[in-house]
């Protein structure tokens, strides 16, 4: 019972891994700074509304230049 079980979570984990991760994790880093700084923003009403997108457009940038530099 506890290997199905220690199967069971390992084949859970690896999907998670590669659904969020996949094969760009650039994207997964980059997701995660930009809603940590909106959250962190959420009280500077200026700050959040210029600093998350300009955020999400370097992350957009940055994953486009390094998925152009591997093709």
């Amino acid at each position: 019972m506890t290997s199905a079980l220690g199967r069971y979570v390992v084949a859970f984990g690896r999907f998670w891994w590669d659904f969020l991760v996949g094969d760009t994790p650039e994207v997964f880093v980059g997701v995660l700074v930009v809603v940590g700084a909106a959250v962190g923003l959420r009280h500077e009403r200026t700050g959040d509304v210029v600093v998350t997108p300009l955020l999400t457009v370097a992350v957009l940038a940055l994953s486009t230049y390094r998925g152009r530099r591997r093709a």
